[in-house]
């Protein structure tokens, strides 16, 4: 951890004068609440923060950021596994009090600030029975997400959330304001629609809505974890040519300890199918009937639930202050040694809190072709994700350790070893992770890159570095 920042940069009493947002620094008693992220493994020390309050004023960070050659962050909603929303003596743009969302009932799209969270989007359009692919937590920010891909609980009916672009607002690295679109800044429209935040700072997004819900068929059903490697490859087998409204996983997890819960299955390990039927509810209890049977379960949780409701089902599970380090990797196929492996690591989990889930992709987000968006290869039907989830300190590098190793060893099953940016761990792999994700698209991007930021100011990310 590096030692705090005394003071604030010079000439930041000019650009106090220039914005209409706050200016918060060392000293300040809102300071260590403003430079606070949700993963609590991350303790970074900014020499001045910007609650931005419009384009305008992220522009005139930017400007002040780029002349003084101080390291730039950009903070959205905060919900950042690599911690990459902050920066130790540098500056952060923070986009937290940019968070109002606009349906536009004539275009059929959402306008939505770079601040906002998932549950500003859900609680808007969700009662009006629309929805646009978003996080599984509501809480994580729209921005970061949708930045780096974004795989939703539709994801297999209406594609990655950066399959629902239209268009953006962007402040470039000289701090001028862009609307980049399939018909303005198409390269730039192409390039953040996977390629995460190296080209600018999105204000605001422009996203398109389908009618969902408000009312959807959830499956929650928990089997004893001595069924893992049965429930898995049934699970596996069930949802291989399931219609586009069926998103679906599996994961090993442990019940917590609360009062909720019976006794007899507090602190006790499973292996869960979670299932959302992107269509009429009676339609999904039929269609998802099967995913409920796959051995006897301890909990069957199943049933019509709000959108709304479903959305932010997790939350309570992932609070701020935890420590998270989470791995993903899309497998080249989920076989029965790849099944064994997951049951096998997830048995020696760390911590409880410890997620071990697999994602069915595949349909619209595979019909999509690597080319068409920065995001690249869309190939793989499974996704691992290892969200490995502790609260002490002196655990860190345990919990690190087995998530990498586990990772490590799951590249037999990943041919080309892309993984997935929103889940990086701390990006220790660098460049060679970016390359290997990005594939053919890479050179491109660099070229984007080199174009609209060829100073690299936006590089604490899984930086694409210009091409020179």
């Amino acid at each position: 951890m590096s030692a705090p920042t005394t003071a604030r940069p010079a000439g930041a009493d000019e650009l106090a004068e220039q914005v209409a947002g706050d200016l918060i620094a060392p000293g300040d008693p809102r300071y260590d609440e403003a430079r606070r992220l949700w993963n609590g493994m991350i303790d970074k020390h900014p020499a001045l923060i910007v609650r931005c309050a419009d384009a305008d004023d992220v522009s005139a960070v930017v400007r002040f950021a780029a002349a003084r050659g101080l390291p730039l962050a950009v903070r959205g909603g905060g919900h950042n596994v690599a911690g990459t929303a902050s920066v130790d003596d540098g500056v952060v743009i923070d986009l937290s009090a940019m968070r109002a969302v606009r349906v536009d009932a004539d275009a059929g799209t959402v306008h939505v600030e770079g601040g906002a969270t998932w549950a500003d989007v859900d609680r808007v359009t969700a009662p009006l029975g629309l929805a646009t692919p978003g996080g599984v937590v509501s809480e994580t920010g729209v921005a970061g997400l949708a930045l780096s891909g974004g795989v939703s609980s539709q994801r297999r009916l209406h594609g990655m959330t950066i399959d629902n672009l239209v268009s953006a607002d962007v402040v470039l690295a000289d701090g001028r304001q862009v609307h980049a679109s399939a018909a303005e800044h198409a390269d730039l429209h192409w390039a953040i629609r996977g390629g995460g935040g190296n080209f600018g700072v999105v204000t605001s997004f422009e996203l398109r809505l389908h009618p969902l819900g408000p009312e959807v068929f959830d499956v929650n059903v928990f089997y004893p974890v001595e069924d893992a490697a049965r429930v898995i490859a049934g699970w596996r087998d069930a949802v291989a040519g399931a219609p586009d409204e069926i998103t679906s996983a599996a994961f090993v997890w442990t019940f917590p300890v609360v009062p909720d819960l019976p006794e007899h299955l507090r602190g006790v390990p499973y292996v869960g199918v979670t299932a959302m039927y992107a269509g009429p509810v009676a339609e999904g209890e039929r269609a998802l009937r099967p995913l409920r049977a796959l051995a006897t379960p301890l909990v069957d949780m199943s049933g019509p639930v709000s959108y709304l409701d479903k959305q932010r089902s997790l939350d309570p599970y992932f609070p701020a202050g935890l420590r998270y380090y989470w791995k993903a990797l899309y497998l080249d196929d989920l076989t029965d040694a790849a099944v064994a492996q997951t049951v096998s690591w997830s048995a020696r989990r760390p911590s409880d809190r410890t997620l071990v889930v697999i994602r069915h992709c595949g349909g619209a987000m595979s019909r999509v072709a690597a080319h068409e968006t920065a995001f690249g290869d869309r190939s793989s039907e499974w996704m691992l994700s290892i969200d490995a989830t502790w609260d002490d300190p002196a655990d860190d590098a345990r919990n690190i350790a087995w998530a990498r190793d586990y990772w490590d060893d799951a590249h037999r099953h990943s041919r080309d070893g892309k993984t997935y940016f929103n889940f990086p761990g701390l990006l220790e792999e660098g460049d060679a992770a970016v390359r290997a994700s990005h594939g053919a698209n890479h050179a491109r991007l660099a070229r984007i890159k080199a174009e609209y930021d060829p100073g690299n100011l936006f590089r604490l990310n899984p930086n694409i570095r210009p091409a020179t």
